[in-house]
This record gives structure tokens, C-alpha cells and sequence, in this order.
């Protein structure tokens, strides 16, 4: 534990370039009817009525055309085109997302075809466009994966309850035995949420996210002054009670970029574990620099110990205000 709290360096120098969720992806949802029309869907990042100019474009001048619905959600804007004619059907054609080079996120790209087959892409913004090659590639779901990893790397804070957690915990088993009930209680409520079997209110569920990321914050100080808290005597019973919260959380985020309706049970299965996945390298990249400390000839300072709570609990605690006022007003029609 000497060297424990030493990997938080380069953790704040992560926080320093990143903020928590801030970077969302844009979603192309392309359908081809039974009847050989074809729908789509594009949502794409807002911040109220502020949008990354991102517009999509489909080989033969399939968008060209003012879409026949607008609207909004919560950090984003919807356009859909329904019926669209499109003369020897989207396989063939060239999908590209204009001004997607100049920004730093990415689209997720779903394209079903009236037979089934489909594919599932990410664009980037060094690589803006594809050819759709369905027939030759079959449905490639794997995007949902590299999504699901994504998101967690970029979650600061579901990183610093994790890191909390690994700072908490003594003993291999110990923590082999919390953070698999932290991933058996996230991935129940992902799967609940995104399948609409309970219904949370986005706002509260995020305040409440950097409530429990506090709460291991404030269980560190007391550690590091001799009292045991909860968190120490019974670790797999919080990390669980807060997965629950975390797991609602994704869920959030994997409901606003979308799940393709003819394969939600896949695209929801490796998008949970692409988010275990990313979890579990940074649990590993962290106990690797324990490890590498650990060789370090010399201790450092005894200070140097309380940087992890109080950082923690810093940023946690101007999430949980952020936040909860965000609750407050949303819950009260925007009039606080």
C-alpha cells in the first residue's frame, strides 16, 4: 500500500484532459423497408440548440433531400427520411459523414437490409466513409464492442470509483470478489434499463453516479485515519449497491446512441462486454503500476497519500452539485 496511492498521478493527469462523458457519438441508422423503401435515422451530438455541423451523405444522393422529420432529445438532434427510393438498394453505395474529420468523435453506422443481413461500423474522424459490401462481410456487430470499451475508458467517473475501490480493498481476493459484483451489478441494470424494464430518470441516476464515487472518497480519508468504514468490512456489498446505479448509467448512454432493432440482445451483450473489458484494463494497467512502484528504491512523501481521497472527492463532489442541480431543474419543468 505504500506505493498505492503514486498511480493517481498519471489518473489526474488523465482528468486534466478529459471530462466525464463529454465526447458523445453521432448514430446513422439506414433500413431498407420490405417494400425496397428505405428509412433513416441520424442523430447527431447538441448541446441545447448548438450541434456539431456533421451532415451524412449516401452515394447517389439518397439524403439530398430535406428530411422528413426534425426534432431533439437530451444532447442530441434527430433527422429522419422515411420512404426513400433508392434505385438497386444501399448495398454498393458509400456512406460518408461530412465534417466528421474536423471533430473528435465518432458515428456509429447500422445498416439493415430488407433480407436481414446487415453491418454495423464505426466511422472515425480519420476515416469519414465506407462502402457497404453487406452481402460479402455479413453482420458485423462487433462495433458495439469497441463502443462499450470506449465508453468506459473515456468515464472518469466510473474510472474513479473504480480506482476508489482498488484503493480501498486489501487482498487479491478481496478485490477479485468486489469488482465482480460491481460488473454482475452494472450489467443487471444495463440490461433492465436498455430493455425498458425499469425506468430511471437520467439526471438523478448521474448525480447519484458521483454521490457513490464521494462516498469512496470519504471512506478513504477515514481509512487513512484509522477507522474502517463500510466499504472496508463489507466491499462487495457497496461496490454492488453502487453498480446498480453505474449500470443504469450506461444504460443512459447506450439508449441515446441507439440499438439497432434487429439486434438488440447481441448489440446490448457486447456493448456490456466491451464496457467489462475496458474495465479490466484499467484495473490491470493501474495494478501494473503498483507493481512498478513497488521496484521504486525510495518511499515518497508521507502527504503524498492523501492526494487520491481528496482529488477523488474534489471532482466527485462538483459532478454531484453539477449534477443534482441539473435533477432539480429537469424534474421542475427547467424552472428551479
Amino acid at each position: 500500500m505504500r506505493f498505492l496511492q503514486a498511480i493517481f498521478i498519471a489518473f489526474i493527469a488523465l482528468m486534466s484532459v478529459a471530462a466525464a462523458h463529454e465526447v458523445r457519438p453521432a448514430y446513422l441508422e439506414v433500413t431498407e423497408r420490405s417494400d425496397g423503401l428505405v428509412d433513416v435515422l441520424w442523430k447527431q451530438p447538441a448541446a441545447g440548440s448548438l450541434a456539431i455541423r456533421l451532415v451524412p451523405h449516401i452515394s447517389g444522393g439518397v439524403l439530398e433531400r430535406q428530411p422528413t422529420s426534425v426534432s431533439s432529445a437530451p444532447n442530441f438532434e434527430i433527422r429522419a427520411w422515411r420512404g426513400l427510393k433508392v434505385p438497386g438498394g444501399v448495398d454498393g453505395r458509400s456512406i460518408t459523414i461530412e465534417g466528421l474529420d474536423r471533430t473528435i468523435t465518432d458515428v456509429l453506422v447500422v445498416v439493415t437490409l430488407k433480407s436481414g443481413d446487415g453491418v454495423q461500423e464505426v466511422l472515425r474522424p480519420q476515416n469519414p466513409s465506407l462502402t457497404l459490401h453487406i452481402a460479402k462481410t455479413g453482420l458485423a456487430v462487433p462495433a458495439y464492442l469497441t463502443l462499450g470499451i470506449e465508453h468506459i475508458l473515456t468515464g472518469i467517473d466510473h474510472l474513479s470509483f473504480v480506482l476508489g475501490l482498488l484503493l480501498l480493498v486489501r487482498g487479491r481476493v478481496a478485490l477479485l470478489k468486489t469488482i465482480t459484483a460491481f460488473t454482475i451489478a452494472h450489467s443487471i441494470t444495463l440490461a433492465a434499463t436498455t430493455l425498458h424494464l425499469i425506468t430511471v430518470q437520467p439526471a438523478l441516476i448521474e448525480a447519484l453516479v458521483a454521490f457513490s464515487i464521494l462516498f469512496v472518497a470519504v471512506e478513504l480519508v477515514h481509512l487513512y485515519r484509522g477507522r474502517e468504514g463500510l466499504t472496508v468490512r463489507y466491499p462487495w456489498v457497496i461496490a454492488f449497491t453502487f453498480g446498480l446505479l453505474h449500470g443504469s448509467a450506461f444504460a443512459g448512454a447506450l439508449k441515446e446512441i441507439g440499438l439497432p432493432p434487429n439486434d438488440i440482445p447481441l448489440s446490448l451483450l457486447l456493448f456490456n462486454v466491451g464496457v467489462e473489458f475496458g474495465q479490466l484494463l484499467f484495473v490491470g494497467a493501474a495494478m501494473g503500476v503498483i507493481w512498478l512502484l513497488s521496484k521504486l528504491p525510495r518511499e515518497l512523501p508521507g502527504w503524498t497519500r492523501w492526494v487520491p481521497p481528496y482529488a477523488i472527492g474534489g471532482f466527485a463532489g462538483f459532478w454531484f452539485l453539477e449534477r443534482l442541480t441539473t435533477a432539480i431543474i429537469t424534474s421542475s419543468g427547467g424552472v428551479l
